[in-house]
């Protein structure tokens, strides 16, 4: 159990149920419902295994890092060793790209785009202005996965056309721009942020709020305009949530409280998913499906660190 307990504290578990959420979302926004269960199914597992990758190597590149800011980390405490530590990683990595070759060459390639965006921002442009840009293509790339099973409605299956196309272009870039300044608020939080840096992630953070808002304000069908109401009510929730906690973080930003709003950020990134499900679709349950992820997610997020 500890052995286990360590590979799940490596590839920061709890937190992978973020991005099987963005799968939901991408889905949902090409298909009317989660038919055919086996692509579904797969993409899944292919954004689960990409997303628990990214944290292995984040790890394994970041060893140095953390055995001065975080010696307890699974691979500088000697928990996990380096080698192991890699292995696991590549594995996760192969089982995400495999699985999405199993559903279809869009699905493959954008797999294989989001293996260059994880070693470009673990590898090279972490510690570097590019470092958050780059995050946000991560996750703009699984909501993009999502969606990469899109049909071309002359050629029934799907294209590059057909899968770099609104809906999900827009609402993928938002959650991508929602990222970047998630990732820009937590750069110091092993130390004490600068309240300038994060004042200005907290403008990016909301900028992406602005496009999910704009999103569901400007659908081209009037018959959804009471949908949209309610959703922008959810967004507002949200944002006036997030906003709050982050403010009272910025005049106070010690670790521990840079660390907590971070984690309040990623989890709140489900219910910013919940929020576009319930728009598009007419069936609220997938949406509840959703908000439910939240529940593993915040019981393990008690035991795993998530940032």
């Amino acid at each position: 159990m500890q052995r286990l307990l360590s590979y799940l504290q490596l590839c920061r578990f709890a937190a992978v149920f973020t991005a099987l959420a963005d799968i939901f979302l991408g889905y949902l926004l090409t298909q009317p419902d989660l038919s055919p269960e086996r692509d579904f199914g797969l993409l899944l597992v292919s954004s689960a295994g990409l997303y628990l990758a990214g944290m292995v190597f984040n790890d394994v590149f970041d060893r140095k890092v953390d055995a001065a800011e975080r010696p307890n980390r699974p691979i500088p405490s000697g928990r996990v060793s380096l080698p192991a530590a890699i292995r696991f990683g590549a594995a996760l990595m192969v089982v995400g790209v495999a699985a999405a070759a199993f559903v279809g060459t869009q699905s493959a390639i954008v797999a294989g785009m989001i293996v260059a965006a994880i070693f470009l921002y673990d590898g090279a442009l972490k510690s570097t202005p590019l470092g958050p840009p780059a995050m946000g293509a991560c996750r703009f790339l699984n909501v993009m996965l999502g969606a990469s099973t899109a049909d071309d409605p002359i050629a029934g299956i799907p294209t590059l056309a057909s899968v770099w196309a609104h809906p999900q272009l827009h609402v993928a870039l938002a959650l991508g721009i929602y990222i970047t300044g998630v990732t820009w608020f937590a750069r110091k939080e092993a130390g004490i942020s600068s309240r300038w840096q994060l004042g200005g992630a907290l403008a990016v953070i909301n900028f992406g709020l602005i496009l999910l808002a704009a999103f569901a304000l400007h659908w081209h069908d009037p018959s959804m305009v009471p949908r949209s109401w309610n959703t922008l009510l959810l967004l507002a929730a949200t944002g006036v949530i997030l906003n709050r906690r982050l403010a009272n973080t910025i005049f106070d930003p010690v670790p521990a409280k840079v660390q907590a709003s971070v984690r309040t950020l990623l989890m709140s990134l489900v219910m910013l998913d919940a929020s576009m499900v319930f728009f598009v679709n007419e069936n609220r349950m997938y949406a509840l499906a959703v908000v439910l992820l939240l529940v593993p997610a915040q019981a393990l997020a008690r035991f795993l660190a998530v940032t």
